[in-house]
């Protein structure tokens, strides 16, 4: 029996030792270099585990829904501030790690977290028009100029499969901010993006291939895409909008649910180190928080005008916030575009 009971011992505490040493990660689709989580393995000997989704409202979804398991989440600012708002979100005190001097402070955007006490700002960029040069026959300004392109010439481009990024396009394209739920600047802008559907081939994320190939001529993307561009800068560019353009930022937040919380802010602060933002960097071409890790990055990106834009762009880029009840006016007019033949 003692036998029995030590090996029942043994057992537990192998099998606690084994949960201790994971780490479930939940991330957007593609949106974290696999070598930053070997690297993060290789020194600390945890097992991660990635789970992907392609949306905020998925996540949370997921979340609200009682799917335990997860320990890190990467949702954009508006939705942190949201998650905080839903006690889902653990103190991680990740501002106060010595590591967190090599984040630019303007990016603690999330207004429920100004001084990083939950969440470590992650990676960031733009949102404009990922385009096919060859397809369209030249360079391209903005959205105003793309659709009196594929207008003359007969050419499809995509949009975005997301209500804000999509209605936002509508309202800057009118003069508006794109955090506006007034339900006649809203209206407008629904009716704008209405007036395009005849040349939108699809509400889509598979944008890439498409515009890759020349299926499109054009799609509404991140920047991101700028990794295919340095693939073949001869015939794809993208470019910020001159209307404008939203940026997108999202945090790295440890949930309130996470069952490994420890290895979760052993990761935040692994994520402070500029030489492991580099490296995601360098895959992601993505913007980064982290300062000294903008001068590791490649050449082609540091000196990039899309991924680290003047100030001049910086200053006609709008990001979302949280807008509480207001967002059924979005649902609204999301309605009316998405089933407007």
């Amino acid at each position: 029996m003692r036998g029995t009971a030590f090996s029942l011992a043994a057992f537990l505490a192998t099998t606690g030792l084994a949960c201790a040493a994971e780490l479930n990660i939940y991330n957007w689709g593609e949106y974290i270099n696999p070598e930053v989580l070997k690297k993060f393995e290789e020194e600390t000997s945890i097992k991660v585990n990635l789970s992907t989704y392609s949306s905020n409202e998925e996540m949370l979804a997921k979340i609200q829904g009682g799917a335990t398991g997860y320990d890190i989440v990467f949702p954009s600012v508006h939705m942190h501030d949201i998650m905080a708002k839903l006690d889902l979100l653990e103190k991680t005190d990740i501002g106060r790690y010595e590591g967190f001097k090599n984040i630019d402070p303007s990016f603690l955007r999330a207004k429920s977290d100004p001084d990083g006490e939950y969440c470590l700002p992650y990676a960031w960029g733009s949102v404009g028009i990922f385009y096919n040069r060859k397809v369209l026959g030249k360079d391209i300004t903005g959205w105003k100029d793309l659709i009196a392109t594929v207008k003359e010439k007969g050419l499809k481009f995509t949009l975005l499969d997301d209500m804000r990024e999509v209605l936002a396009v509508g309202l800057m394209l009118n003069g508006h901010k794109v955090n506006s739920a007034d339900p006649a600047q809203l209206q407008q802008a629904a009716d704008t993006i209405m007036e395009m559907k005849p040349y939108v081939a699809a509400f889509t994320y598979d944008t890439r291939p498409m515009v890759q190939s020349g299926d499109v001529a054009a799609g509404h993307f991140f920047v991101g895409a700028m990794v295919d561009v340095f693939g073949n800068q001869k015939d794809l560019g993208y470019v910020i909008p001159e209307e404008g353009a939203t940026m997108y930022q999202e945090d790295i937040c440890v949930l309130k649910s996470a069952p490994n919380k420890e290895n979760a802010i052993k990761f935040l602060q692994f994520y402070t180190r500029p030489e492991v933002a580099a490296l995601n960097v360098a895959q992601q071409t993505n913007g980064t928080a982290n300062v000294p890790a903008r001068q590791l990055t490649p050449e082609q990106i540091k000196n990039s005008k899309e991924i680290n834009p003047p100030a001049d762009t910086m200053a006609r880029l709008q990001i979302f916030e949280d807008l509480g009840p207001a967002l059924r006016q979005f649902d609204r007019a999301w309605t009316r575009v998405k089933t407007a033949q």
